[in-house]
């Protein structure tokens, strides 16, 4: 079962159970979806990978938006955005830690040699692919450039 197929089964659950926060973050999540599916000059069928990224996306989306309405006082509100931030981090792959994350980098730096601030770029490619849904890019690049700046 793909992840779309399994997003698609839980909804159908959620709206039998009654379960508003469920429902309606997978129907934006499946929205989402078919969205990107849909983008650009041709229609494709999303791999799992590719399912991932969009919702990674939209999860960063509900963090953004909590925290502004914290700040706002609309405490309510970023209470819901939170809510459906943790439907979707149930279909996400598990977070690295940070002690994950640093051995990474170090690897990617002495993989490709790398020294100084300026050679950010190079250890960036090289760390990607590695960690790939499984952190931000901005903890990354902090701890990439944590690393080089030592």
């Amino acid at each position: 079962m793909t992840l779309k197929e399994k997003l698609e089964t839980d909804l159908a659950s959620a709206m039998k159970a009654r379960d508003d926060v469920r429902t309606r973050t997978l129907r934006m999540a499946l929205t989402a979806v078919k969205n990107e599916e849909v983008a650009g000059k041709q229609s494709r069928e999303l791999s799992d990978d590719d399912v991932v990224k969009v919702l990674t996306r939209e999860a960063k989306k509900r963090r953004e938006a909590s925290a502004a309405f914290g700040d706002a006082g609309r405490e309510d509100q970023a209470q819901a955005e939170r809510d459906e931030g943790a439907v979707l981090e149930e279909y996400l792959p598990a977070q690295l830690s940070d002690e994950e994350l640093t051995a990474l980098v170090a690897d990617a730096i002495a993989g490709t040699g790398a020294s100084g601030p300026r050679a950010m770029g190079q250890v960036m490619k090289a760390v990607n692919p590695k960690v790939a849904g499984r952190a931000e890019g901005g903890r990354v690049a902090a701890e990439v450039r944590r690393q080089l700046a030592e």
